[in-house]
C-alpha cells in the first residue's frame, strides 16, 4: 500500500454548455442532431472563450480542492499540472503560472506532466509516491482546453471534445487507507491513432486527429484498459465485482457504455460524466472523482478503481481505499 490520501477534490467547466444540436448545426456534414447525439453519447460540452488561459482556471480548481481539504495553499510542497495539449506556454511549465495564481513564491516546486489522456493517473502516481516518501501534500490539477485543438472541418473531434479542469490534493494517509495497488504500461509500437502534431515541425497550426475508425479505437483502448485492471485486481487480490466504485476513462458516451458492458460492471457503480461534459482527455477521471465524492455516497472503506488509457498507447489503473 502507498500511504497517500485524497484530501480534497474540485472541478470546473469553463464557458456555457453547448448542445450537440447547436454544434451539429454548424458542421459541413449535415445529419440529424439526434443521430449525432446517439453516435457520440454526448448531449452537452463546455468550451472556454477563445484566448482563455488555463493556468488561472487550474489555480481556481486547486484553490477549491484546498478548501475541501481544509489546508492553505502555502502547505503544498509540490504542484503537478497535467494537460494533453493545451498548456499556456511551450515552456516554461504552465505549473509556474498555477503556483503564481495561488500566490505562492518559493514555497514548493511545480512542473507539468503530459501523457495524453492518462496524464492525471500518471501525476496521481507521482503524487502518491512523493507523499509516501515524505513530500506532501501535493496538488494535482488537470487542465484541458481541448477547444483550442479542434476545427469545424474535422467533425469527429469537433463533436466530442470539451473543456474541463479537475483537481485533487494528495496527502499523508491514516491507517487502512491509501493506494492498494497500481499498474502502468505503454505500447509505443502501435501506430498513432489519436494525436496532435508539433507545429514547430510541421510549420502550421495543428489540430487533434483521429486516424482509426471508432471500432478499432475501442478495441485498442479496451484491450489496454482491461490489461491494466487485471494487473491491479491480481495485485490487490480482489474481484472487480467486489469493488464499490469504478471510474474508467470516458472518451465518448458509446465507448463508456461498451467499457461497462464488456467489463461486466454494475452501471450504478460508475460515475458517468461524458454525456454532459464531453471528452475532456486527462480531466475525465478527476472530474468524475470529484462528482463521485460530492454525491455523498462514498463510505469509509470503499474502494475506487480508476482506470485510464491514452494515446501512445499509455494505460494504467489505480485501486484506492477511502478512509474515515
Amino acid at each position: 500500500m502507498l500511504p497517500a490520501r485524497i484530501l480534497g477534490t474540485a472541478s470546473l467547466l469553463p464557458g456555457p454548455p453547448r448542445t450537440t444540436a447547436e454544434i451539429a448545426a454548424a458542421l459541413p456534414v449535415h445529419r440529424d442532431p439526434a443521430e449525432w447525439e446517439k453516435k457520440t453519447g454526448i448531449k452537452t460540452r463546455h468550451w472556454a472563450e477563445p484566448g482563455t488561459r488555463v493556468a488561472p482556471l487550474a489555480a481556481e480548481a486547486l484553490r477549491a480542492a484546498l478548501d475541501v481539504a481544509g489546508i492553505p495553499a502555502t502547505a503544498l510542497r509540490r504542484i503537478i499540472f497535467v494537460t494533453s495539449g493545451s498548456p499556456d506556454l511551450t515552456f516554461p511549465a504552465t505549473a509556474n503560472g498555477v503556483a503564481a495564481g495561488l500566490g505562492l513564491s518559493g514555497s514548493c516546486d511545480a512542473f507539468d506532466v503530459q501523457n495524453a489522456c492518462m496524464g492525471f493517473l500518471t501525476a496521481f502516481d507521482l503524487a502518491a509516491r512523493s507523499v509516501a516518501t515524505g513530500l506532501g501534500p501535493i496538488g494535482v490539477v488537470s487542465g484541458e482546453l481541448n477547444s483550442r485543438g479542434i476545427q469545424l472541418s474535422d467533425h469527429r473531434p469537433y463533436l466530442v471534445f470539451g473543456d474541463a479542469i479537475g483537481a485533487a490534493i494528495v496527502g499523508a494517509a491514516r491507517p487502512g487507507e491509501g493506494v492498494l495497488a497500481a499498474f502502468y504500461g505503454n505500447d509505443g509500437t502501435l501506430p498513432a491513432d489519436v494525436f496532435g502534431e508539433e507545429p514547430s515541425l510541421t510549420g502550421k497550426r495543428e489540430h487533434a486527429q483521429f486516424r482509426k475508425p471508432s471500432a478499432e479505437l475501442f478495441a485498442i483502448a479496451f484491450g489496454a484498459l482491461r490489461t491494466a485492471i487485471e494487473h491491479v485486481l491480481a495485485e490487490a487480490r480482489v474481484r472487480l465485482s467486489e469493488i464499490e466504485w469504478v471510474l474508467p476513462h470516458q472518451p465518448n458516451g458509446v465507448m463508456v457504455k461498451l467499457f461497462i458492458e464488456q467489463l461486466g460492471v454494475d452501471p450504478a457503480r460508475v460515475m458517468v460524466v461524458v454525456d454532459t461534459i464531453g471528452s475532456v482527455a486527462s480531466a475525465s477521471i478527476p472530474v468524475a472523482l470529484d462528482r463521485l465524492f460530492r454525491t455523498g455516497r462514498v463510505r469509509p472503506g470503499d474502494r475506487i478503481l480508476m482506470a485510464g488509457v491514452g494515446g501512445g498507447v499509455s494505460y494504467g489503473a489505480v485501486l484506492y481505499r477511502v478512509g474515515g
